[in-house]
Order: C-alpha cells, then sequence, then structure tokens
C-alpha cells in the first residue's frame, strides 16, 4: 500500500464522515471566522511543546489546520491538536481521523455506538496514564450512556463489577489488546458481535489506536488541566 494512497484516503475522511457531522459544529457551513481562529489559537495551554498562540503569526500551512479543525465538529483546539501544530500536515491527518472515530457514530457513519467508543477512550486514557484524556472524556462517556460505575472502575484500575454484554464484549476486547498485545479468538468472536461484524473491529481498533497517539501528545507535553482540576492519575 503506498504512500499516496494512505494520504489519499486520510484526506477522504470528512466524506466518510459526511456533511452532518460538520454540520453540527459551532462553524458556519462557510467555515469559521477570522476572529473564531484567532481566539481558538490564543487560548492553546501547552507546555513542553513550543505551540504558537498568534494566529496571525501561524504559516499558511498552520491557519489552513486551524481552519480544518474548526470546520468540522469541534469548537475549540483540543490540546493534543494543539502540540501537532507544529506539525500541521500530521495535525490534519489526525484531527480528520479523530474527528472520523469520535463524531460520526452519532450520525450513523461509524460502526462502534458513542458509549462503546468512550469506553475505548477511557481505557487508552488510563493505560497512558493520561490526565488530559481522562479529563475530556470520563463525563461525556456517562452522558452517551455508560454507566458512572464502569467509569470509576477503570479510573481505580480494576474490572468493572457488572456490565451489559456490548459493554462486556468491548471491555474485553480493549482491555486483552492494550495489555497483552494479542486478542483470542472468543474475545474477537464476541466484539465482531456486539459491533456488527468485522467493520465495528477494525474502527474500535482505529479508535484505540489513534487516541493512543492523542494520548502520547499530551504526555510528552505535559499538557494541563483546567484551573481547578487536580490530576487523575
Amino acid at each position: 500500500m503506498s504512500r499516496r494512497f494512505l494520504y489519499a484516503m486520510f484526506v477522504a475522511l470528512p466524506v466518510l464522515a459526511g456533511a452532518v457531522v460538520h454540520s453540527q459544529g459551532p462553524a458556519s457551513q462557510s467555515g469559521p471566522s477570522v476572529d473564531q481562529m484567532r481566539r481558538a489559537v490564543s487560548q492553546l495551554r501547552n507546555t513542553r511543546i513550543a505551540v504558537p498562540r498568534d494566529y496571525d503569526a501561524l504559516t499558511a500551512e498552520q491557519q489552513a489546520y486551524v481552519r480544518g479543525i474548526l470546520t468540522g465538529p469541534r469548537g475549540d483546539i483540543s490540546a493534543p491538536l494543539g502540540v501537532m501544530m507544529v506539525s500541521p500536515g500530521l495535525g490534519d491527518l489526525a484531527q480528520r481521523a479523530m474527528a472520523y472515530a469520535r463524531f460520526s457514530g452519532r450520525e450513523g457513519f461509524g460502526s462502534v455506538p458513542p458509549k462503546l467508543n468512550e469506553l475505548a477512550i477511557l481505557m487508552v486514557g488510563k493505560y497512558w496514564s493520561a490526565n488530559y484524556v481522562w479529563n475530556a472524556h470520563h463525563n461525556y462517556a456517562v452522558q452517551m450512556g455508560l454507566p458512572r460505575e464502569i467509569v470509576d472502575a477503570i479510573l481505580a484500575g480494576r474490572r468493572p463489577a457488572r456490565m451489559e454484554k456490548d459493554v462486556e464484549a468491548v471491555y474485553d476486547f480493549c482491555n486483552e489488546l492494550l495489555t497483552t498485545r494479542k486478542v483470542n479468538d472468543a474475545t474477537l468472536q464476541n466484539a465482531k458481535a456486539v459491533l456488527g461484524g468485522d467493520r465495528g473491529v477494525v474502527d474500535l481498533v482505529g479508535t484505540l489506536a489513534l487516541y493512543q497517539l492523542t494520548a502520547m501528545m499530551v504526555v510528552v507535553d505535559q499538557s494541563p488541566l483546567p484551573e481547578g482540576v487536580k490530576p487523575y492519575f
């Protein structure tokens, strides 16, 4: 598989996610205003990576990256996407893929239901002790239908006591893959059964991989939590 094919595949992700996903974002269909982009960049609070905070000082490629983020379903630039501002080519490919992984399921394009997707993201956050990722997702996961007691158990590092069939199948799959770097046949078949087949499994693995990229970015940067929020790990 050539690098050119891979690039074309990732560039096409907004089409796969669908125009409906983009219409849910805060920006109009014509894209964010310059003032919106200036404000988003000025609010970046990364630490160990030298992230620019002046929109007008950005390169044309960086400005295009900011526009791409804010034209999608996000209302701001998260810390990991801010870290990738220094490499906007990588950042743009990553933000498109992550938008597909996180948001497209809400509109019927992705094959992993939002609560199960958030379960996978939380397990990555715990695995990497990524405070920023955990803070960004633990309440949202509950909003998407993941029981609070399951979220609390993951944070504590223990297997949840009670899980519905779909949650248990995805929990076992993610836990096995993250901790043993392999998945046995029974675990795979259980995941296929609750995710609708092979595509669901592939999309789930994609979420795990993409959010490990996110987690590694904020761990390297030591991206700060909002004021008043204590570290979880």
